[in-house]
C-alpha cells in the first residue's frame, strides 16, 4: 500500500512510520517535512499537500492523520483563543484531513485519525483537549456513514504512551503508560482491517 502519515516525525508519528514502512510505500508529511510540509490548522497548506502528493504519486490507499494541538491550562485560565488552538487544529485540521483527503484515496482506501483517552476519561487542565478529542470521535461516527467508494475512516484513542510517559506523568496520576507496540495495534487494525466508523480504543 501507498500511505500518507500526517505528523510522522512526532512520538507516535515516527513509530507509524517505523512500522508500516517494513511493508509499504509511506509518505511522510509534517509541519518539519521539506518534500511534504503541512500544517493542518491551515486548511490551505492541507489541500496543497494532497494536490501535490496526487500529482506526483496518483492515488493512495491510506492516510494516517498523527497531528494536531489544542491548549492545556485551567479552565478559569482559559481564553476563547485558547480554545480555538484546538478547535482549529485538532479538531478542524482533522476534518479537513477527511474532507480533502478522501478526494485522492483509492475505492476501499481508508483514513485514520488521532486524539486520546482524554475524550473518555479527562484529567486536570484538559477542558479544551477533551472537548476536541470528544467532537472528534463524534464526527468519525458521524462522518463514515456517508463515505463514498467504500472508503474506511476511523479513529485510535490511546492512552498516554510510554515514550511521552516523563512528560505527561504528573498530569496522569495512576494511568497506566501503553506500550508503542501495543498502541500501533490501533493504527494496523484501521488500515489493514475492514471496519469503519470505528472509536478503536487501546487505554490499558
Amino acid at each position: 500500500m501507498k500511505i500518507v502519515v500526517i505528523g510522522g516525525t512526532g512520538t507516535i508519528g515516527s513509530k507509524i512510520v517505523e512500522h508500516f514502512s517494513k511493508i509499504h510505500q509511506v509518505l511522510v508529511a509534517g509541519r518539519s517535512s521539506k518534500k511534504y510540509p503541512i500544517d493542518i490548522a491551515d486548511t490551505r497548506s492541507i489541500k496543497r499537500l494532497f494536490k501535490n502528493i496526487k500529482k506526483e504519486q496518483g492515488k493512495i490507499d491510506a492516510i494516517i492523520c498523527a497531528a494536531g494541538e489544542a491548549k492545556w491550562a485551567p479552565f478559569k485560565d482559559l481564553s476563547e483563543t485558547d480554545y480555538h488552538i484546538g478547535l482549529r487544529s485538532k479538531l478542524m485540521g482533522q476534518v479537513n484531513v477527511v474532507r480533502y483527503g478522501r478526494k485522492i484515496l483509492k475505492k476501499r482506501g481508508s483514513i485514520t485519525l488521532t486524539t486520546g483517552v482524554l475524550a473518555d476519561d479527562p484529567v486536570y487542565q484538559t477542558a479544551s483537549a477533551a472537548m476536541v478529542n470528544g467532537a472528534v470521535h463524534s464526527f468519525v461516527q458521524a462522518a463514515a456513514l456517508e463515505m463514498k467508494k467504500k472508503i474506511r475512516l476511523n479513529v485510535v484513542s490511546s492512552g498516554v504512551v510510554i515514550d511521552a510517559y516523563d512528560k505527561y506523568e504528573s498530569y496522569f496520576p495512576g494511568h497506566p503508560p501503553i506500550e508503542m507496540d501495543k498502541m500501533m495495534h490501533g493504527y494496523v487494525r484501521s488500515v489493514e482491517g475492514r471496519g469503519t466508523g470505528q472509536v478503536i480504543r487501546i487505554y490499558v
